[in-house]
């Protein structure tokens, strides 16, 4: 987990940023998860009604990083539950940001970890192995890279080319 932080400190300190290396996620994430303020360095899945390499992702040593989910802003299937932010959690994910649905509202209330999304949907996925992991992805038309740094508190969600601080 990152050093602590406020994204209106880290948004004041670098407002000036036009480089386009500091972006501010729309204000259109829901806090699903147990912790409310998380960050650290950004891993990407890029899949559409399907969470097989969410869940890959998920499985693996998480090393404090947030996963961005690029599920394409859909409102037809939940790509993250219980079961996920449970492995979230027991493998070191800092957090999981998801373009897109997540279910089992009270499960990843419970989870130790960091959890944005847009809404909440019972309709689970299919399985069928598709999608793309570590790339580029757009969120709500923000790009979002691979070792991309993100920080999330209840004001909002920064990205940031390398780790911030607000002084």
């Amino acid at each position: 987990m990152t050093t602590a932080f406020s994204t209106c400190d880290l948004c004041d300190a670098h407002k000036g940023d036009t480089s386009g290396a500091f972006r501010v996620l729309p204000p259109v994430f829901r806090d699903f998860g147990g912790r409310g303020h998380f960050g650290g360095p950004v891993s990407t899945v890029k899949c559409h009604e399907d969470n097989s390499l969410v869940k890959a992702a998920l499985d693996e040593p998480g090393l404090g990083r947030v996963l961005v989910v690029d599920g394409g802003a859909s409102l037809r299937r939940a790509l993250v539950g219980g079961n996920l932010a449970a492995a979230a959690a027991r493998n070191g994910w800092a957090g999981v940001v998801v373009d897109g649905c997540v279910r089992d509202v009270a499960e990843l209330a419970a989870a130790p970890v960091g959890i944005r999304a847009l809404a909440a949907m019972p309709l689970p996925t299919d399985k069928r192995g598709q999608g793309q992991r570590d790339v580029a992805v757009q969120i709500q038309g923000v790009w979002v890279r691979p070792g991309d740094w993100l920080y999330a508190d209840a004001d909002g969600i920064v990205v940031a080319a390398q780790p911030l601080h607000a002084s």
